[in-house]
C-alpha cells in the first residue's frame, strides 16, 4: 500500500479515535486555540458506536474539561445513590461492609452512565468548538517523515480485495498529516502497538496485563428496579480458576448493566469467559434480579489491567499514546474514564504549549511527566499493588493484603514497594493436559444465552469481501500447536464465536475464522498463547453498533 499516490490533508493534530481521551484532547485544543485545525478520526459508523464500558464515571476528568457540563446538559442523570459489595458462593452471597474499605474505592458523587452517550455529547461539544469529526474513518497505517518521526495516518481506505490488494473498486483513502498525532484507539490498538514496538516504548516496563469484559442491558420488572444502585461482586463462579467478578448498575428506565469480567492471566487453557458469564446470571442473587427482565443489548472489550507499573513511555517523535492505549485503568474502583479524559487534555496542553513555540514532529514530554506526576499518576499508583497480588497471591490474601496496601498508600507509603506482574497474559496459559476441561451448563435461552444469539445484539457487522483483520502469522499454528498442546483456547477466549476448530469425518481439522462475528475486543490479540493473531482494523464503518453502552 505505500507506493499508492493518495491526496494529503494537512492538520495541526490529527487524533485517531473519538473515544474520552481523544474527544477531550480535541475539545481542550480548540479551548486553547480557536484557529487550531483539529480532526478526529472514527472507526466505528458513528462516534460512540465502538465505546463499551461498564461504567460508573467519575466526573473529575469532565469537570475539569468542561465545568459547566450539567448546565450544557451532559447525559449524567442518574448520581450513584448505593453501594454494595458481595462475595458469592454458589448458593448464597456475603455482603462486605463498606467501612474497612479504603475512601478512594467510595462511589459518592459519581454516576451511572452510558460512554457511548457520553462521547456523542462530547463530539457536539468539540464540533460547535470547530473540531472536524469523521466517523467510519478507520486509520489503517501510519506515515512516517524522513527522520523516522510519525507525521500522520492513512485513513479512508475502503474495498480492498480479500488478499488485501487494490481492485478496480477501491479507494485508497487518503494521508492526514499533523504536526502531532494523538493515538486514542483504545485497548490494544493496532497503531499504538506499532509504535510501542517501533520505538521500544514498553522497554523497562511491566507487562500489560488485561482483562476481558463482557456486558448486556437488560430491562427488568419496575418493582425490583433502584436507580443509582451499584453492586459488584467476586468469588463464584469463577473460584480459583480465574480472578475476576461482575458489576451490576441500575441506570434510568428501568434498565441495569450487567457485566462480567475475566482477568486474561488465568492458566486452564479449557475457561471459557462467556460462559462464566453465562453462569454467573444464574447465582439466586442475579436471577432473582433479571427473572421476569429481558435482554436487549451485548458487548464486549479488552480491559487494561496493568496500571502505573505497566504503561509504556507515551511519546515518541510526532506522536503520543492517550488514554487506553497506555493503560489507566484503576482496577480496584474499575474506572479509568476520568484519567482517559485527563490524559487527552494534558496531551492537548502540551502540543498547544509546543505548537506556539513554532515546534513539531518531536517527543512531548511534558504530557508524559503531567500523567506520571499529576493527578493520574497518583489515582495509579496508590492502587498498584492489587492487580499483581491478586494475581500471585489469590482472591482472599489480595482482598486484605491489597486493602491494607491502599491504606498505606493514601498516608504515602507502601508495605510492599512497587510488585511486579511477571509474565504476559499469553505466557500465562498452560498446558491443557495439566488441567481437567471444564462442563459448562447449556444456556437457558431465559437468563443465558449462547454467543452467536447474543452477537447479534451487539448488531455487529463486517463486509465480507474485504480481506480478514484477524491475521495469522502462521496459519498452520492453530492446528499444528495451539490445538495439541492448548485446545485451541480461541474457540472459548474469544466472546463473539469469531473461531472454532471444525472437524469432519475423514478429513484433517480446520481452524475457521469468522471475521463478520468480531465485535473489536483484541482479546484474541493479547490472550493467544502462540502470539500468532494479530488484530488490525477493518474498513471504516464495520464492527459493532452498541446503542447506549
Amino acid at each position: 500500500m505505500t507506493a499508492i499516490e493518495r491526496e494529503t490533508m494537512e492538520y495541526d493534530v490529527v487524533i485517531v479515535g473519538a473515544g474520552p481521551a481523544g474527544l477531550s484532547a480535541a475539545i481542550r485544543l480548540k479551548q486553547l486555540d480557536a484557529d487550531l485545525n483539529v480532526v478526529v478520526l472514527e472507526k466505528g459508523s458513528e462516534v460512540g458506536a465502538h465505546i463499551l464500558s461498564g461504567a460508573v464515571l467519575d466526573p473529575c476528568g469532565l469537570d475539569a474539561l468542561i465545568p459547566e457540563w450539567k448546565e450544557k446538559g451532559a447525559p449524567l442523570t442518574v448520581p450513584v445513590k448505593e453501594d454494595n459489595f458481595y462475595m458469592l458462593g454458589e448458593a448464597g452471597q456475603l455482603r462486605v461492609p463498606n467501612f474497612p474499605m479504603p475512601p478512594l474505592m467510595n462511589n459518592h458523587g459519581n454516576y451511572i452512565v452510558s460512554m457511548g452517550n457520553v462521547c456523542r455529547w462530547m463530539a457536539e461539544q468539540a464540533e460547535e468548538l470547530g473540531v472536524e469529526i469523521f466517523p467510519g474513518m478507520s486509520c489503517s497505517e501510519l506515515v512516517y517523515g524522513d527522520n523516522g518521526e510519525v507525521k500522520g495516518v492513512v485513513a479512508g481506505v475502503f474495498g480492498l480485495q480479500q488478499d488485501g490488494t487494490v481492485g478496480p473498486d477501491t479507494e485508497v483513502g487518503m494521508e492526514l498529516h499533523g504536526k502531532y498525532v494523538f493515538l486514542s484507539e483504545g485497548v490494544r490498538g493496532s497503531l499504538s502497538k506499532e509504535v510501542i514496538a517501533k520505538y521500544e516504548l514498553a522497554q523497562g516496563k511491566e507487562p500489560q496485563k488485561y482483562g476481558l469484559g463482557m456486558k448486556e442491558i437488560w430491562e427488568i420488572d419496575p418493582a425490583k428496579h433502584k436507580e443509582g444502585t451499584v453492586t459488584h461482586t467476586m468469588g463464584w463462579p469463577l473460584g480459583s480458576n480465574a480472578g475476576g467478578g461482575s458489576f451490576i448498575y441500575h441506570l434510568d428506565n428501568n434498565q441495569v448493566y450487567v457485566g462480567f469480567v475475566v482477568h486474561l492471566n488465568y492458566k486452564n487453557p479449557h475457561l471459557f469467559p462467556y460462559m462464566e458469564f453465562q453462569r454467573f446470571k444464574h447465582h439466586p442473587m442475579v436471577a432473582d434480579l433479571l427473572k421476569g427482565g429481558k435482554r436487549v443489548a451485548y458487548g464486549a472489550r479488552a480491559i487494561t489491567e496493568g496500571g502505573y507499573q505497566s504503561m509504556p513511555k507515551m511519546v515518541a517523535p510526532g506522536v503520543a499514546l492517550l488514554g487506553c492505549s497506555v493503560g489507566m485503568v484503576n482496577v480496584p474502583r474499575i474506572k479509568g474514564n476520568h484519567n482517559a479524559m485527563l490524559s487527552g487534555k494534558a496531551a492537548a496542553e502540551a502540543a498547544y504549549e509546543a505548537i506556539q513555540a513554532g515546534r513539531s514532529a518531536d517527543e512531548l514530554t511534558s504530557y508524559e511527566t503531567e500523567v506520571r506526576s499529576g493527578a493520574i499518576g497518583k489515582d495509579l499508583k496508590k492502587v498498584r499493588n492489587v492487580k499483581p497480588m491478586w494475581s500471585k497471591w489469590g482472591l482472599l490474601p489480595s482482598l486484605v493484603l491489597g486493602g491494607l496496601d491502599m491504606w498505606t498508600n493514601t498516608l504515602g507509603f507502601s508495605l510492599f514497594g512497587t510488585v511486579k506482574h511477571g509474565k504476559t497474559d499469553a505466557a500465562a496459559t498452560e498446558d491443557a493436559s495439566k488441567h481437567a476441561p471444564i462442563d459448562y451448563p447449556k444456556p437457558d435461552g431465559v437468563l443465558s444465552f449462547d454467543r452467536l444469539t447474543n452477537v447479534s445484539f451487539a448488531m455487529t457487522n463486517h463486509e465480507e469481501s474485504q480481506p480478514c483483520h484477524l491475521r495469522l502469522a502462521d496459519p498452520t499454528v492453530p492446528i499444528s500447536v495451539n490445538l495439541p498442546k492448548y485446545a485451541e483456547p480461541a474457540q472459548r477466549y474469544c466472546p463473539a464465536g469469531v473461531y472454532e476448530v471444525v472437524e469432519e469425518e475423514g478429513k484433517d481439522p480446520r481452524f475457521v475464522i469468522n471475521f463478520q462475528n468480531c465485535v473489536h475486543c483484541k482479546t484474541c490479540d493479547i490472550k493467544d498463547p502462540s502470539q500468532n493473531i494479530n488484530w488490525v482494523t477493518p474498513q471504516g464503518g464495520d464492527g459493532p453498533n452498541y446503542p447506549n453502552m
